[in-house]
């Protein structure tokens, strides 16, 4: 009988179906976590995730000897970061060897090494299939499937060949999307973090549209390029379309152009003024809707201009989705935007590649005009809360305190965050280049409070900190990063 040997702690290439190989170091399961019935697999911890998955034999490869070969296959952003963290790892381990070895040899002389005992692979006809876990004798037909897995490497890697097997290779505990039944009725459906921590993606074979090139367009144009989507752009400042065509995009000559030569139209703009004048307006978007077209409307705006657009698209045979975008221009061009969409559920899957290039984690949260008041409240309490610490820091400085030991503390404390560092750190620096724009984040308040006034709820909070980035409007800082909502403090 062929047997295969590796040892608890050896690294490996694992695959789930169709998903990438992703480096991984095969580990112990937990004690109550039982392997799944009939699977010849080991239990393997993937590096750069935190994730855990069972992995049938012929899935696996040893970590070395196919390295370079991966590495050439798959050049994905989070792919090189989980091969760093291999490499990290066997650096720690090596230490940690010479280590051990120094203190053997003032022990005994001797610089022996333990040897890991080796975990047996078993072919088909053997009944215990997995040293260290449980055995299929000790199941039962009613014995579950692992159920502790958070989340799965997304996508593939074209021209990779491993054996296939009827059934998925690899058993993740959590689903791709994950199904949450709020008190209100409502359904949320989050990817289960898969674009996080993807390293390559299959993109749609759908025509992919987008208009509006500023600072969270141009980044999520850039990503839906480097991972192969065919996209069209326009944006109102024409010489912006440049650097993407070099990049292999197209360019479409009006919005209505774009949407009669795509599948999937995606815009991104600053206000509900530009966001109607862009589907409404002369060669605008609703112009080049035809049936089965379909429109997704990225720009944080009221929930008002989301029905009308809704509305006006839908009544051409158009397919609507919202999708604003929660993140930054940094978090934009490294694609970990938060999604938060709502509309047409269909459309939202057939956006599952773009998402996972632009994002890290995507929510659906039901009919059209949910997701710009979620994220109108995001927004909200962003905004509200770089205004306190603003307050904090010129407050120190009035009391004779030093801001940058502010600034230390509070990043020891319950509030730290990179938000707040990077923001303090800004200040400190006098560094407002915009990451978020200080007009939209006033602009997202405005709406917040005028979201708050229809339902008859109360936001002072949010009210306040609206009249200080008004104030730092006047001060010219509408241009400049959020966080020049200090000047309002000290001028």
């Amino acid at each position: 009988m062929a047997t295969v040997h590796l040892r608890i702690g050896d690294l490996v290439w694992g695959k789930l179906g169709r998903y990438p190989p992703w480096p991984g170091k095969v580990v112990s399961p937990p004690k109550d976590l039982k392997k799944p019935r009939g699977k010849k697999c080991f239990f393997v911890k993937f590096f750069g995730t935190e994730d855990h998955a069972w992995i049938k034999v012929e899935q696996l490869k040893p970590y070395h000897p196919h390295k370079e070969e991966m590495i050439k296959i798959n050049k994905g952003k989070r792919f090189q970061q989980a091969v760093d963290a291999v490499e990290e790892y066997l650096k720690k381990a090596k230490g940690k060897e010479q280590a051990h070895a120094s203190d053997d040899k003032n022990k005994t002389g001797k610089g022996q090494k333990t040897t890991a005992k080796p975990v047996k692979i078993i072919e088909e006809d053997d009944e215990d299939a997995f040293k260290g876990g449980s055995s299929d004798k000790d199941q039962t037909d009613s014995d579950p499937e692992p159920s502790s897995v958070q989340r799965v490497v997304a996508g593939t890697v074209a021209g990779f060949k491993w054996e296939s097997s009827p059934a998925s290779s690899m058993e993740p505990i959590s689903k791709r999307l994950k199904i949450i039944e709020e008190d209100t009725g409502s359904t949320s459906i989050q990817a289960a973090d898969s674009t996080a921590v993807n390293g390559s993606i299959t993109p749609t074979d759908k025509r992919i549209g987008f208009l509006g090139l500023g600072l969270m367009g141009s980044g999520i144009v850039s990503n839906l390029l480097k991972m192969g989507h065919v996209v069209t752009v326009w944006n109102r400042t024409a010489e912006k379309c440049d650097l993407f065509i070099q990049e292999g995009a197209r360019l479409g000559r009006t919005p209505a152009e774009v949407v009669s030569m795509c599948d999937i139209t995606f815009s991104c703009v600053s206000d509900p003024k530009a966001a109607r004048d862009l589907v409404l307006g002369p060669s605008g978007v609703l112009q080049g809707i035809r049936p089965g077209k379909c429109y997704v409307e990225m720009s944080t705006v009221d929930p008002e201009t989301i029905t009308e657009l809704s509305q006006v698209i839908t009544s051409r045979g158009g397919r609507f989705l919202e999708a604003p975008v929660s993140g930054s221009q940094q978090l934009s061009n490294d694609g970990m935007l938060v999604i938060v969409a709502a509309g047409d559920r269909s459309v939202y899957e057939d956006c599952s590649s773009c998402f996972q290039a632009m994002g890290k984690t995507s929510f659906f949260l039901g009919e059209a005009g949910n997701a710009a008041r979620m994220m109108l409240i995001l927004n909200m309490v962003q905004g509200s809360f770089m205004a306190t610490i603003a307050e904090g820091l010129t407050l120190a400085q009035a009391t004779g305190q030093s801001q940058q030991t502010f600034l230390d503390i509070l990043c020891q404390g319950q509030m730290a965050s990179t938000f707040v560092d990077q923001k303090c750190q800004n200040i400190l620096q006098g560094n407002f280049k915009p990451d978020y724009y200080l007009k939209h984040i006033q602009k997202d308040l405005r709406l917040a409070i005028s979201m708050g006034d229809s339902a008859n709820h109360p936001t002072p909070m949010a009210a306040a900190a609206n009249e200080v980035y008004k104030r730092a409007k006047a001060l010219d800082q509408s241009d400049n990063d959020m966080s020049a909502v200090y000047r309002a403090y000290i001028h």
